[in-house]
């Protein structure tokens, strides 16, 4: 080319980026194993046109929908034309470092590959796998989550990269927000990974019109890649189909590639399916979740969820809620005050304090069924005893610690100092407290989970199903991340159960330990009443209201009929309001 058509074709290119990156570039194809010329189909080029023109942009992928390589080449145009006056920063930002270095990396791979009357070519200032710098000014860095990482360098650009797997919190999201410059742009890339902290909330706010974020979605059966032997079965569960072909119709199948049909398909219960797709679902072991999160980009898959992606969605929408005031460095969460006559129960599942996991605390209204409180945060035991005296006392509520593995037993033995009298105890009765109790006077309060963890987590999912109300968020984002692995309910690798287990377990010796009591709710109200209108109840009531000598309702064998009357009196919080 001459001056005047490599002038021109400067122009196009700086103002045409889809017609740039096709035109210079190549990308790898996996399914041809060789290297080919780039070629951006229809999605790929709607995001990178919305990347364009919006500063805040929200992509949702899946698997190998090539949607990091793409963004790499426009990274790499968008380098190779700024202006030495106006350089561009791009800060990459990953979960681990290796991560976002190999974002880096396919950025230097396509600044490579700019002929020369395009490529500014590289400074050797700052020439490493996670910092480089161009000629131009412009650099690239590459970071792990650390608001450390973010000091001294201030972006045009942030990016993303798998950003549903980022383990940061509220803080790190708000330092990569101050670090931008006026006008910068963030790019936010992933699979879905369940009801994460940072992706989820940014799309679920775009969705609602909360927040400025657009959105591009990507969706496997648009690639052409995967589509050369596109068909649609009618099923639910296309994992099923995949390994009962067997058992379908031939009026079940349409053969179908023309995409303005599959919208269509979609809403009539047909679900795409081609060789690539049969494949990538081997790969992932025939495993629902995995294929509905990786291959179908939901944010929740039924596959081996404790609790149902029905079940998570109806909570989302119709019970969980902000909370109505929040205490502790707004860790600690109230939704409901409580209510005089009702019955709380507090569950604590504790930490160490500097360990991954939390420390949790939960108290229920046990019999509105309802959540009412939440504490969640990285503190010792003994600071867990101080939030537990004040909160739980608030409520008046029945406090159950999990005392598996010790940590709890520095929590249970600092309540007990503190004066809490409120105190479940395993393995005694637990009609009555542990302070009146002698049987439990040297026990440990608490609940020690041994074998008794599927029973416990039970409990959570029977409640869920009979209309226990869940408000809180960060608890939906546990559930939703909440599976069996090897038949035994966990969390997956890298995510938390802390306030499913405090739930659990308050639910559990609600349901449990409290069944007898609460079947005799009626009759324990009644004896009640005739116990406390009177001051001389005893002698001169009538016969047929005196309970048992030889078989005592409430306490131990053995127990007369005033030391029954003053367990009821001391125990009075279990059945409502006492006159």
């Amino acid at each position: 080319m001459d001056q005047q058509e490599l002038i021109q074709e400067y122009a196009r290119c700086l103002q045409d980026t889809n017609y740039a990156i096709e035109s210079y570039l190549e990308t790898y194809d996996n399914t041809q194993s060789k290297y080919v010329p780039f070629n951006l189909f229809p999605e790929q080029k709607m995001m990178l046109s919305n990347f364009e023109e919006h500063n805040d942009n929200i992509t949702k992928k899946y698997r190998q929908a090539g949607v990091s390589t793409a963004t790499a080449a426009w990274v790499s145009k968008r380098l190779q034309f700024a202006s030495k006056n106006r350089p561009e920063k791009i800060l990459v930002i990953a979960n681990k470092l290796d991560t976002a270095s190999e974002f880096a990396n396919k950025v230097r791979g396509f600044l490579n590959q700019w002929p020369e009357w395009i490529n500014v070519g590289f400074s050797k200032e700052k020439d490493s796998q996670k910092h480089f710098k161009l000629n131009n000014g412009c650099e690239v860095k590459a970071v792990a989550t650390s608001v450390d990482a973010l000091r001294g360098y201030t972006p045009t650009t942030l990016i993303f990269d798998e950003a549903a797997y980022i383990e940061a919190g509220d803080d790190f999201w708000a330092a990569c927000m101050a670090s931008l410059s006026t006008g910068g742009k963030v790019i936010v890339i992933s699979t879905p990974n369940g009801y994460d902290k940072i992706y989820y909330e940014i799309y679920e706010q775009s969705i609602k019109g909360l927040n400025s974020f657009v959105i591009s979605e990507l969706h496997w059966e648009n690639d052409p890649r995967f589509t050369k032997d596109i068909f649609w079965v009618k099923t639910k569960d296309i994992v099923h189909f995949l390994l009962n072909r067997e058992d379908y119709n031939e009026d079940e199948f349409i053969h179908e590639s023309e995409l303005d049909k599959f919208v269509d398909l979609k809403h009539r219960g047909y679900k795409p399916c081609s060789s690539w797709f049969e494949s990538m679902v081997k790969k992932l072991k025939y495993d629902r979740r995995r294929v509905a999160q990786e291959l179908e980009s939901a944010f929740l898959g039924s596959g081996d969820n404790v609790i149902s992606s029905e079940m998570i969605e109806k909570i989302k929408n119709e019970d969980v809620r902000d909370p109505e005031e929040m205490f502790v460095g707004n860790q600690m969460w109230i939704w409901e005050k409580p209510i005089e006559g009702h019955r709380y129960i507090l569950g604590c599942d504790v930490s160490r304090g500097d360990s991954e996991d939390f420390t949790s605390i939960v108290i229920i209204d046990f019999d509105e069924r309802t959540q009412v409180a939440e504490y969640l945060g990285k503190i010792p035991p003994d600071l867990a005893a101080d939030i537990i005296y004040k909160w739980g006392g608030m409520y008046n509520a029945y406090v159950v610690t999990d005392i598996t593995g010790g940590m709890g037993v520095a929590t249970s033995r600092k309540l007990q100092e503190l004066g809490y009298k409120d105190l479940y105890v395993e393995g005694v009765n637990t009609a009555d407290k542990w302070k009146y109790n002698p049987n439990s006077i040297n026990k440990i309060p608490g609940l020690a989970f041994n074998n008794k963890r599927v029973q416990i987590i039970s409990a959570f999912e029977e409640a869920l199903r009979h209309k226990f109300i869940v408000r809180s968020k960060r608890l939906l984002n546990e559930m939703s991340t909440f599976v069996y692995i090897n038949g035994r309910p966990d969390h997956m690798k890298g995510k938390h159960d802390d306030l499913i287990m405090a739930l659990s377990m308050a639910l559990y010796v609600g349901e449990h330990s409290f069944s007898n009591l609460h079947k005799a709710d009626s009759m324990t109200k009644a004896m009640l009443d005739s116990w406390t209108t009177s001051s001389d109840v005893g002698d001169t009531e009538p016969d047929h209201r005196k309970p048992q000598q030889n078989k005592p309702m409430f306490g131990l064998p053995g127990n007369t009929t005033s030391d029954i009357k003053e367990q009821y009196r001391q125990n009075a919080w279990l059945f409502g309001k006492v006159r």
